[in-house]
């Protein structure tokens, strides 16, 4: 088991038989593992079920859990591969929607950046600010899934290049090399609202 991994200790009392020391992870990561689901799936109803079937796949598992990573980065792995599996019982693809990345809950990251843009600013400047924000969604919606789930990791999620690679089952280097495409990618849609010199990012 990781010594590094805070959630060791949990793990350890769910291995032996506690629900509750599970049920506490369940509380811990349920938001964050909905979130993820929420920019795969379009449709915000399945989200919950899929989130449920995560969780209950990882109890199931926890017995197969080493601690070689951190639990959160097993437990977001389960989550892709779930929701993955849902879509293709549906039929459908994997898209990250514009109502996931704007937020649906008042702690959403994504959500406090946006109402501090928009605080106080001028009816033109919010509008201008929406525009951007839409553009961003819009770029990422038509990246590659592997330009899409890397710079997601990245960026919304804040995992290190390290954890985005041992998820995307990618060396480093490879990593870097997507997340940089799709920042080019966005960029280039965002440079006529924002007016930017060739070779900036975001």
């Amino acid at each position: 088991m990781n010594a590094n991994d805070a959630d060791a200790p949990l793990i350890e009392r769910i291995k032996q038989g506690d629900v509750r020391a599970f049920e506490m992870l369940v509380v811990k990561y349920q938001r964050r593992i909905e979130r993820l689901i929420g920019r795969m799936v379009r449709d915000v109803d399945l989200v919950p079920d899929i989130a449920q079937e995560t969780f209950v796949r990882a109890y199931r598992a926890i017995g197969q859990f080493r601690g070689d990573s951190a639990f959160y980065t097993w437990l977001y792995r389960i989550a892709v591969n779930t929701a993955k599996k849902a879509l293709v019982d549906l039929k459908r693809d994997p898209v990250v929607t514009e109502s996931a990345l704007a937020g649906r809950s008042d702690d959403d990251e994504t959500s406090r950046v946006e109402n501090e843009l928009s605080d106080g600013e001028t009816p033109d400047a919010v509008l201008a600010s929406k525009e951007i924000a839409a553009a961003v969604n819009s770029a990422i919606e038509g990246l590659s899934e592997d330009l899409r789930q890397a710079i997601t990791l990245r960026e919304i999620e804040g995992l290190s290049y390290e954890e985005i690679a041992e998820l995307m089952n990618c060396p480093i280097g490879t990593v870097r090399s997507r997340i940089f495409r799709a920042r080019e990618a966005i960029a280039a849609r965002l440079r006529p609202l924002l007016d930017t010199r060739e070779g900036e990012r975001w």
